[in-house]
């Protein structure tokens, strides 16, 4: 055989090494997937509170355990508790099912009688409705069942924030000596991370808070049924892109009109296209253009996958799993490729030649 052929011995050490460490990642991972949304939220926290456990433990010469212990507690009461609040409260108000179930329906068939009365389009068959339904009791019920797995998730993220925050300069040590990369991508990759997260972890709860509380001057306002309870809906509401705060009131403002409260119906309806909506868009091209441009289409996508794999928490770390995946693309790139990425498309003209196009992540 040509030996210019032969699979190089270093060659095949390099792989049979990797697909090991595969093999034992997979059943690490696997074995503790109960804790994977635990290290998240622990690493997400730690990225939040960095700036200021360094502060503490460097310029002010506290101790590292009181330094954690302070930090842990700030975190739990600004950051975890808001969001907790409110998936406690819809699945107070919701997960109790019969009563509030009984009240949806009516609210349904309400609002479809109504726009079929009006328009003369069958909106919802009654196949749509009764799936509908369906659809709404199931996610009810799972709420309530999935309580005490966030308080676990809760209880476990803190008892790993606590030795992160701990000895924080062990800690990144660890993670830049493991990652087989160059230093600049290592420093990419931080950078990048620092910024994905802190949108999230602190712009889109602060968005959907922020659209909670005016929606619910708007409740009180105009008299819609149960203002709290559509409170905690249109934060929740808030963080799903394009539709957003908008498939929570317009539905109630349709109600209200249907009831036969036409005034308060079209005024609650003015008083959130306008506010809410201009709250929505202050807030996200104001703060989270400051912290990270997020693009849509991560947020979409992420939501979505993040919702199945780690439930309410998925709103958070979903979008940040897509854009890590992006990131890692361009750092393959940059470690591996010799050559600068092709154009995406062709130039029609000099001044398209021009242009660059960037990876959006």
């Amino acid at each position: 055989m040509n030996k210019d052929k032969q699979i190089s011995s270093v060659a095949i050490k390099q792989v049979s090494l990797l697909a090991i460490i595969l093999v034992l990642t997979g059943l690490i991972c696997f074995n503790l997937a109960l804790f994977i949304p635990s290290v998240l939220g622990a690493i997400t926290i730690y990225v939040v509170c960095r700036r200021y456990n360094f502060y503490l433990q460097e310029e002010k010469k506290w101790k590292p355990w009181l330094s954690s212990l302070v930090l842990m507690l700030a975190s739990l009461i600004i950051l975890i508790l808001p969001i907790y609040f409110i998936g406690d409260l819809l699945i107070a108000k919701l997960g109790n099912a019969q009563a509030y179930m009984a009240k949806f329906n009516v609210f349904l068939e309400k609002i479809h009688t109504y726009i079929y009365s009006k328009t003369g389009f069958d909106i919802l068959s009654k196949e749509n409705m009764d799936k509908l339904k369906s659809s709404v009791g199931q996610f009810s019920t799972k709420a309530l069942s999935s309580t005490f797995n966030t308080l676990t998730v809760i209880m476990s993220m803190y008892f790993i924030l606590y030795f992160m925050l701990n000895q924080p300069r062990l800690f990144e040590r660890i993670l830049a000596s493991s990652a087989p990369l160059k230093r600049s991508n290592v420093s990419l990759i931080g950078e990048k991370m620092r910024k994905l997260i802190m949108a999230n972890a602190i712009g889109i709860p602060v968005v959907a808070l922020g659209q909670g509380l005016v929606g619910l001057v708007g409740y009180f306002i105009f008299g819609a049924p149960s203002p709290v309870l559509l409170f905690a809906l249109t934060a929740a509401a808030s963080m799903i892109p394009v539709v957003g705060a908008a498939i929570v009131y317009i539905p109630v403002c349709v109600f209200m009109i249907a009831e036969g409260d036409t005034g308060h119906g079209l005024g609650l309806a003015a008083y959130c296209l306008v506010v809410v909506g201009l709250t929505d868009n202050l807030l996200r091209f104001t703060l989270l253009k400051k912290l990270e441009d997020i693009h849509p289409l991560n947020t979409v996508f992420g939501i979505i996958m993040g919702m199945n794999l780690f439930g309410f928490m998925g709103l958070i770390f979903g979008p940040i799993l897509i854009s890590l995946t992006l990131l890692l693309i361009q750092v393959y790139r940059n470690e591996f490729s010799d050559e600068d990425t092709p154009e995406l498309m062709l130039p029609d003209n000099k001044d398209d030649a021009e242009s660059k196009t960037d990876l959006i992540v």
